[in-house]
């Protein structure tokens, strides 16, 4: 992927972690079809005003995710060809290095489980992750960690494609034919 696709997938992931920002914290997993903008405008020329046209893809954000299994949901997802990537945001729980020895055993425990005792961690950090994809090209991450920054009120960003190397592929599998 060339240095200036790949900044405009990142672009994309600012964009959408930013939206999700604007709402607040506690919110459900949101998926978004990333279309191109012109192709957006030619089928709803009534959202000319909203769009810049300049901007070669739109986010679109799509209908709630069901309850449930987030790696399920997603396997079940197909696109039509005029999507041409898409992104998810959700918030997770991050804990600091060499934790993992304090949680259940992942053999032995459901994902519930881990959740629960991720969320009962007292080292834990909230976060809010989004993943974005194109069908012909590498994934961007964006992570807001909540009250990380300066001071506990300002959020730090965290910007890496290998952020959640799994949840890049997963976004990438719903974009197969």
């Amino acid at each position: 992927m060339e240095p200036q696709q790949q900044a405009g997938v990142a672009a994309l992931a600012r964009e959408i972690e930013e939206f999700m920002a604007a709402g607040g914290w506690d919110q459900p997993p949101q998926l978004f079809a990333l279309v191109p903008t012109a192709a957006l405008l030619d089928e709803q020329p009534e959202l000319a005003g909203q769009l810049d046209r300049a901007n070669p893809l739109t986010p679109v954000a799509q209908e709630a995710l069901p309850e449930g299994d987030l790696a399920e949901a997603l396997a079940r997802i197909a696109w039509p060809d005029l999507v041409i990537g898409c992104a998810l945001a959700q918030e997770i729980i991050v804990l600091p290095p060499g934790s993992e020895s304090e949680l259940p055993d992942v053999a032995e425990a459901d994902a519930d489980s881990l959740r629960r005792a991720a969320a009962d961690h007292p080292q834990r950090t909230e976060a809010r992750l989004v993943a974005a994809v194109l069908r012909d090209g590498e994934g961007a991450c964006v992570m807001r960690l909540r009250g990380m920054g300066t001071d506990e009120t300002v959020d730090e960003i965290v910007e890496s494609p290998d952020l959640a190397p799994n949840l890049i592929e997963a976004l990438k599998a719903t974009l197969l034919p």
